[in-house]
């Protein structure tokens, strides 16, 4: 493998493939409008009345929107 193909497989990841930037974008702004209007939203993934699930999805909501914004901050840094 060459070393650019390498350094574009690699990309600081751990050797797992890059997702597409505007994907991960896509996502946390899905996840920030699941944030802002959980219940009364689109669509509840999971009733928050059920016992210790109930609250799962906004926290993947927060993990996807937290993603976005590490990905924008090392975006930024890398120019």
């Amino acid at each position: 493998m060459t070393q650019e193909k390498e350094n574009d497989f690699n990309n600081n990841t751990g050797g797992k493939p890059s997702r597409p930037k505007w994907i991960v974008y896509l996502i946390s702004l899905a996840g920030l409008i699941y944030l802002l209007n959980p219940t009364a939203g689109i669509f509840e993934l999971l009733p928050d009345n059920l016992p210790i699930i109930g609250n799962l999805d906004e926290g993947a909501a927060a993990v996807a929107f937290w993603q976005g914004i590490q990905a924008l901050r090392n975006n930024l840094k890398n120019k």
